[in-house]
């Protein structure tokens, strides 16, 4: 996750005609409310008009993967290449296989049907029907399955490995598997790179915490990398967040006995994205070093993030965050103002000087429920 990994993914995301930096959206007002010095989010439903973070993993991987078959620099790979008909008769037929809430198979969909190529996503039991809509639009082969994340994992890899033509891209990692993962890990840097810039030119040099959530915990891994990376001398105090019901990482980090640990059953949760089991390994090993807090947070606390996000304070832009996206907010604003949780905003050392960094990674990407939760109604 250092500066030339990530600065490569990004001059590749440039190069897309879709391509424009999502917003930094500043709360300040929100901030004074809370007692904070500042506060920024990241706002995702703005990228590539998928109104999620995830594209920016699945496409790098994409391109490092024709550049590896190719024997070219992944430089050399620009969006023009990638959608070029010499690519695809040089490429020949492949089929991109993964699995999925929603956002990460829309976007492996999505750069599979700019390349003119075909994609096979596994989507577990629960997801709606609007999130598989949106990768069938795409042009996907697409399930839902009688199954939770993790088993669809291991579905859509044995597919990959019986086509001699597959390839399995996947945002978590496992022993044998972890090229693939670390290039997606690099395209999420993308948006930690935009986000430091956007900072800088708000006159915030280094914030002093940072709030990212995880399913697998690739997106954490390649965020927390790259903020460890930017300022190795005096990081900021980094948060990762979980929902409840699949908080692997959290009970790693507790159990503290230098093995991976699962979260099992259904997953289930209104945080869709995050419903992950199983941890990516290559990431763990970026979070055990850097990550100050691991938090297990149930439904409850997103959506209190999602409604102060889409109706901030007078004077603050609204940010349309889904229920995977706002579990920072709401993290945050408990712990400043819940008394119960006052132990818990001491250890973080959450202050009237504390300038804060989140990434709301995806909008209402399930426009019924995000209604339901904001307005209380149903349709």
């Amino acid at each position: 996750m250092n500066q030339k990994a990530i600065t490569n993914a990004q001059n590749f995301h440039k190069s897309f005609p879709q391509y424009k930096e999502t917003p930094l959206a500043e709360l300040k007002n929100m901030a004074g409310f809370l007692g904070l010095n500042d506060m920024f989010v990241k706002d995702e439903s703005y990228r590539f008009g998928l109104n999620a973070f995830k594209v920016l993993g699945g496409s790098f991987a994409m391109a490092n993967y024709i550049a590896e078959r190719l024997g070219k620099d992944v430089s050399e790979i620009t969006y023009d290449v990638m959608v070029s008909p010499k690519l695809k008769e040089d490429l020949g037929q492949v089929t991109f296989y993964t699995a999925t809430d929603g956002n990460h198979g829309r976007g492996v969909a999505w750069a599979a049907n700019k390349l003119g190529q075909k994609s096979v996503v596994l989507m577990p039991k629960g997801s709606t029907k609007m999130r598989f809509d949106n990768i069938k639009k795409e042009g996907a082969e697409v399930t839902i399955e009688d199954v939770n994340y993790d088993e669809c994992v291991r579905k859509a890899n044995a597919l990959a490995e019986a086509n001699e033509n597959g390839v399995m891209v996947q945002d978590t990692a496992w022993d044998g598997y972890e090229k693939i993962p670390t290039w997606i890990m690099q395209g999420y840097g993308t948006m930690a790179l935009e986000a430091a810039k956007q900072l800088r030119e708000a006159g915030v040099e280094r914030p002093t915490h940072v709030f990212i959530q995880a399913g697998v915990g690739s997106l954490a891994g390649a965020v927390v990398g790259f903020f460890a990376n930017l300022f190795p001398e005096n990081p900021p105090i980094m948060t990762v967040m979980e929902a409840q019901v699949a908080d692997c990482l959290y009970q790693t980090a507790e159990a503290n006995d230098d093995k991976i640990h699962f979260a099992t059953g259904d997953l289930q949760t209104i945080m869709a994205g995050l419903a992950c089991g199983e941890p990516n390994t290559i990431s763990f090993d970026i979070l055990r070093n850097h990550v100050a807090n691991f938090a297990s947070c149930p439904d409850w606390v997103t959506e209190r993030g999602m409604k102060m996000l889409g109706a901030p304070i007078k004077g603050d832009p609204q940010v349309v965050s889904g229920e995977s996206g706002a579990v920072g907010m709401g993290l945050v604003s408990t712990l400043m103002q819940d008394p119960a949780y006052a132990d818990m905003k001491a250890q973080l050392q959450l202050d009237e000087n504390s300038k804060v960094l989140m990434f709301s990674t995806e909008g209402d990407t399930d426009p019924d429920n995000y209604k339901k939760i904001l307005w209380g109604i149903n349709k």
